[in-house]
């Protein structure tokens, strides 16, 4: 059912942008193509979901297939180093482990259409490295203009173990129409009308705006006692993805209190889970991009699951915290309060959907403060 709050923009339609969930449902059957239908849940605001098919290859790394080669032909090269496993029931993919599986969902697009990919939230806060790779492909996470083939995830679990099952949905594809390109004048514009970043108390505040949208760490002791975020345990348990509000987090999790002088040192090969000191507003008819990793700001990566839909932040009290899935590389590396950590690339959507994210739409993470993935349980 179309949001009758949506009615101002409903009939603003754009050539060029990110394709809304009225869209892709129109074009299923056209270009995007499965053995089994595409269900509802699939849908998001501004991608669908991608499915798990039934086979699944353990391998000894990762790869891009290149310009001359298939998936399935690499992995016919690998021989022996490859374990296939039937996903039709439940398998475990073991930490630090690499896997390949076909997805249920192929493409069959036109010109001037073109897809990315990303790891769901509830993917990326579990640290389960995820990218989509393509027949012929020479970039992770791309499937090209007028792409015709089967698509793949490069599926790797790096802080738990998980179990998984045909079906499951770890990463998500936008549809892009077009070669539009976000600038940071746009993006000052957009903060100068409607608002992009605002204090704890709702007020706008001034955006930085550097090559994208510029968010900083939150870090500071002030006045709330909760933590300041979650670092990953060492365990052999294993989380079954299918289960929600099930897991106890102290299990997984330790809690990192908030610091006295605003610092922290991430170690290297550690995964925290932090929160960004801005609240942070997509407009409906916008839809958003987190910047994973800026050697520029730091040897550490800040995100995972990088797509923010239209409606984020866009509630009764504007703007939500940014959770942030952080890793150091190579050294640890001290951040501190108000450090600019990662940069938001704001996309215009051809037209605003007709389904925001938020409460009504299900979302797991709507009205989010520091959140972990929605398989631990939640607090009162």
């Amino acid at each position: 059912m179309a949001n009758p709050n949506l009615t101002l923009f409903s009939d603003r339609v754009a050539t060029t942008g990110v394709m809304p969930v009225q869209q892709i449902k129109d074009a299923i059957d056209r270009y995007i193509l499965s053995d089994q239908p595409i269900e509802p849940a699939q849908l998001q605001p501004s991608s669908l979901d991608l499915r798990l098919g039934t086979q699944a290859y353990r391998v000894r790394a990762g790869f891009l297939p290149g310009p001359k080669s298939t998936v399935l032909a690499c992995l016919e090269r690998q021989g022996d180093d490859v374990v296939p496993l039937d996903l039709s029931s439940p398998q475990i993919f073991e930490r630090n482990h690499v896997y390949i599986v076909p997805l249920m969902e192929r493409m069959r697009l036109p010109k001037k259409v073109s897809g990315k990919a990303n790891p769901k939230s509830s993917t990326g806060r579990l640290d389960i490295f995820t990218r989509l790779i393509t027949d012929y492909g020479v970039e992770f996470d791309r499937v090209p203009e007028a792409y015709i083939g089967p698509l793949y995830a490069e599926i790797s679990p790096r802080s738990f173990s998980v179990r998984v099952h045909h079906g499951a949905t770890l990463n998500q594809l936008r549809f892009v129409v077009g070669s539009p390109s976000p600038s940071d004048r746009s993006i000052r514009d957009l903060h100068k009308s409607q608002g992009l970043v605002y204090a704890n108390d709702g007020t706008v505040i001034d955006a930085n705006v550097d090559k994208g949208l510029t968010l900083s760490i939150d870090l500071e002791l002030g006045n709330d006692s909760g933590p300041v975020g979650y670092i990953a345990r060492s365990t052999s348990a294993v989380i079954d993805i299918s289960k929600t509000n099930h897991y106890e987090t102290e299990k997984f999790w330790k809690s990192i209190a908030r610091p006295m002088d605003g610092r922290i040192i991430i170690e290297p090969n550690h995964f925290y889970i932090l929160a960004s000191k801005e609240l942070v507003r997509i407009p409906p008819d916008y839809a958003a991009e987190m910047i994973a990793f800026d050697p520029v700001i730091g040897e550490f990566r800040a995100h995972y699951a990088g797509f923010f839909d239209p409606g984020f932040g866009d509630g009764n009290i504007q703007g939500v915290r940014a959770v942030l899935e952080v890793k150091a590389h190579y050294v640890p590396f001290s951040l501190q309060h108000g450090q600019i950590v990662a940069r938001m690339i704001y996309e215009r959507m051809m037209q605003v959907p007709d389904r925001l994210y938020g409460r009504e739409l299900g979302s797991s993470y709507y009205n989010q403060g520091l959140t972990l993935s929605k398989h631990f349980v939640r607090g009162p």
